[in-house]
């Protein structure tokens, strides 16, 4: 299971100047944009993921050239503890866990953690009995995380997206149109938005725009909260 989060940590200086952002799952689509997002409101960023070796550290270039901003890349794997260890002490004190980093950011007296879940963390789908588990798991987690640091500086929410268009997304509108014999643009409205009222894909730069948001000092009293982007499906 492949959740964005970006953990940010430091001192609150300005909005995100002289602040570490890591960004799991970040080397494409949603994540990258996050990450970019958070770049240019001045934090130096951590990337995360897989991908081509090219495309990852031409990334990374784009971003520090155009923010001007430090950009490392970690290939930790999310599923192996002693990875993510590693790619935390680029940043931080040493941790495997968001219990190990929230001591990081109580020792600093200011956290933000955002969790990137997806609308599908607050309805069900048929025939998505794991992916929506997971999700509603992931909401539980931030709001647990949220009260158990709410008077220390620190806040942890939960941004939802519906349909984001990503790389991923344009393979799946290509293979069902092929599949189903129908055009782009009905796979589009009918198959992929049919529960998006306003019948648009949300963008990474829109999710990128709210993560930004969530790590500023104006957020600082939004915690525990689930945030929809996703055209009003859950507005239902």
């Amino acid at each position: 299971m492949n959740i964005q989060t970006a953990m940010i940590t430091g001192q609150p200086v300005g909005h995100l100047v002289g602040r570490v952002s890591i960004v799991t799952g970040s080397t494409s689509g949603i994540g990258l944009g996050i990450a970019r997002a958070l770049a240019a409101a001045g934090s130096d960023v951590i990337l995360n993921g897989f991908g081509r070796p090219d495309e990852i550290a031409r990334a990374q270039q784009d971003i520090a050239t155009g923010f001007g901003v430090s950009v490392l890349y970690s290939p930790a794997d999310m599923t192996k503890p002693e990875t993510i260890s590693a790619m935390i002490q680029m940043a931080l004190d040493p941790f495997h866990t968001t219990r190990l980093a929230l001591a990081a950011m109580r020792k600093n007296k200011w956290g933000r953690i955002v969790n990137i879940a997806s609308a599908h963390g607050l309805v069900g789908s048929p025939f998505k009995s794991a992916y929506v588990a997971a999700k509603h798991g992931i909401l539980g987690l931030t709001k647990v995380v949220a009260l158990e640091t709410a008077e220390e500086g620190i806040t942890c929410n939960a941004v939802c997206p519906g349909y984001v268009y990503t790389p991923l997304v344009e393979a799946q509108i290509e293979g069902q149109a092929k599949a189903h014999g129908i055009a782009r643009d009905e796979v589009i409205r009918d198959v992929l938005l049919a529960q998006q009222p306003n019948k648009k894909f949300a963008t990474v730069e829109e999710l990128g725009a709210l993560v930004a948001f969530l790590a500023s000092d104006a957020a600082a009293s939004i915690t525990g909260a689930a945030l929809p982007i996703d055209g009003g499906w859950t507005a239902h």
